[in-house]
């Protein structure tokens, strides 16, 4: 296997060519970007982890004027539109800033954040301190930003006062680059400070963007399109590209065809379905992509072990807290919903781009809103539907077998820690008083409390017995290994001295489920899973359980 130099995390336009790193050329962005010259503000939505910051840092380094970039663009795409790299190339001044990393408990801290972020990028700009042409009130100003020491109105315009200094310093206007936008506002709505922080972040985009002679134009990213009337508010000639529009999806995501280059430059070809199952399923627009982050993770992890088996990278980025919410929400409505999602089938909503983020939880269009516009869900080809589409509506679909994982993961935890907070005693004394009757018709309850799927998998039933038993203290202890093999579940009630053994079986009809039962009990007694408490215990009781969708049977030995 030929051994590529996969950057992966690397972000840095710049560092990535230097560096002989690969890169899948999506310099075609700027020339797309450039037909449209009377636009003075794009901005493009994407879920994380899909190119958005490397994207931006390309076009820095295109357009920045105190850069010699003709080497970085040498035999990419862009170089050869010689009217364009003649005419842009490294020709304009540039501010670019991401606002990614802008968090904190509290506003004080993430203004804070901001500020040093700001002072930072006015560093960057010192030399304006010598021009004669600029003022010198605006030279004062420019200091206490660089600082950090400048006043809340001096940091809303501190983008259109290094605007205005650098188009006096360069006669020319000014491209605006900035990454991740909306990270503050929806970190400040995560902590309990929302208003203070969108004041702020209007007050920075108004003054940069509504009517400043310094800008040439602005290109803007971040994970969801915020109502313009909540940050952008009289922003003229603003136009937004999100993932219902078809005009820069193959510039954010591989395609098919580079997936494909990607697995033959690295010899490895005979992964594609592997990649294909696990990384694509994302329809943007007209466009079907892969996640990118995932895609060079696991060929990287290729590059060391040739049998390496493909991993949910997507979901280390982040706590997925948007799903657990959303399941917290649920009603009966929801969990149907997401039990058809689980199952591989697609359903129908209505979806609204034009969200704040003080209302994302406010209704259950707004959740599979956020679900669709952060990648957790994808449209389903019309082509592949077999109803009509009611207008308005979009079906919705998970888009492959990393992001199901992710959602599988998720409600486990949802139900292990929810079942803390139900009444379980029945159910407790039913297990340690051999009563299987009451201990079967216990265990359906709560199963039919769970969202759950029908390519139902053993861990999943795993999982819903510990969770059943965490928390109430009790030790618990999953596939336990023993002298001939290993148990499900072993629940430890030490003070009573007594130990209760279980062994699942996932029965494929409903028929099945006492045979089932009576293979897991035969399988105790085979492997003697119980022999070992025979000295500590003095109640030892085996339980064979078989599960059928949102069904169970419990038997005794």
């Amino acid at each position: 296997m030929e051994k590529l130099n996969i950057p992966v995390g690397i972000s840095d336009f710049r560092e990535i060519r230097e560096n002989g790193y690969y890169y899948i050329d999506k310099t075609f962005l700027i020339y797309e970007l450039l037909k449209t010259p009377a636009t003075k503000v794009t901005l493009i939505t994407r879920p994380r982890r899909f190119g958005k910051t490397l994207g931006m840092s390309m076009l820095a380094d295109f357009f920045d004027i105190r850069k010699e970039s003709s080497s970085l663009f040498e035999g990419l795409d862009i170089s050869e539109k010689t009217n364009i790299c003649n005419e842009w190339l490294n020709q304009y001044p540039v501010i670019f800033l991401s606002l990614k990393d802008i968090d904190g408990l509290t506003f004080k801290d993430a203004y804070g954040q901001l500020v040093a972020q700001i002072a930072d990028l006015y560093k960057e700009y010192t030399y304006l301190l010598e021009c004669a042409e600029i003022d010198e009130d605006d030279k004062k100003i420019f200091l206490d930003l660089k600082a950090g020491k400048a006043d809340k109105v001096q940091v809303s315009r501190s983008f259109s006062t290094l605007m205005k200094m650098l188009q006096i310093y360069y006669q020319k206007p000014v491209i605006l680059l900035l990454d991740e936008y909306d990270v503050p506002v929806a970190k400040a709505s995560n902590h309990g400070y929302y208003n203070e922080m969108l004041d702020v972040m209007k007050g920075i985009m108004s003054t940069a963007l509504k009517d400043n002679q310094a800008l040439r134009f602005a290109v803007i990213t971040g994970c969801l399109k915020i109502a313009k009337e909540s940050i952008f508010t009289g922003t003229n000639n603003f136009v937004s590209d999100t993932i219902r529009d078809s005009r820069y999806n193959e510039y954010f995501g591989f395609t098919q065809a580079e997936v494909d280059i990607i697995l033959k430059d690295a010899d490895c070809t005979e992964h594609a379905e592997n990649v294909r199952e696990w990384y694509d399923g994302y329809h943007f627009g007209e466009v079907d992509v892969y996640c990118p982050w995932d895609v060079m993770n696991y060929i990287r992890d290729l590059q060391h072990d040739i049998m390496a088996k493909p991993e949910s990278y997507w979901k280390n980025t982040s706590d997925n807290a948007i799903i657990r919410s959303f399941i917290d929400y649920a009603g009966t409505n929801i969990t149907k919903k997401m039990e058809a999602l689980l199952a591989g089938d697609y359903i129908l909503q209505t979806i609204d781009e034009n969200l704040t983020y003080d209302y994302l939880h406010s209704s259950e269009e707004n959740l599979w809103s956020i679900l669709y516009l952060t990648g957790y869900l994808t449209r389903a080809r019309e082509s592949e539907l077999h109803v009509q589409i009611p207008e308005g509506t979009v079906a919705l679909q998970i888009p492959n077998t990393e992001i199901k994982e992710i959602f599988e993961t998720t409600v486990i935890k949802w139900f292990s820690d929810n079942a803390k907070n139900w009444n379980r005693n029945a159910l407790f004394q039913a297990v340690w008083n051999s009563d299987v009757e009451s201990l079967t018709v216990e265990m359906n309850t709560l199963l039919r409390k769970t969202i759950s799927y029908h390519d139902y998998k053993e861990d999943f039933y795993h999982a819903f017995l510990a969770g059943i038993f965490t928390g109430a203290g009790y030790a618990v202890e999953s596939n336990k290994e023993h002298g001939e093999g290993r148990s499900d579940i072993v629940v430890y009630d030490s003070v009573n001295g007594q130990v209760a053994v279980f062994e699942a079986k996932t029965s494929k009809t409903m028929e099945a489920m006492s045979r089932d039962c009576e293979d897991a009990i035969r399988q105790i007694d085979d492997r003697m899973y119980a022999k070992e408490y025979e000295d500590e215990y003095d109640h030892i009781l085996c339980y064979g359980i078989s599960f059928f969708k949102k069904r169970c049977l419990v038997k005794k030995k």
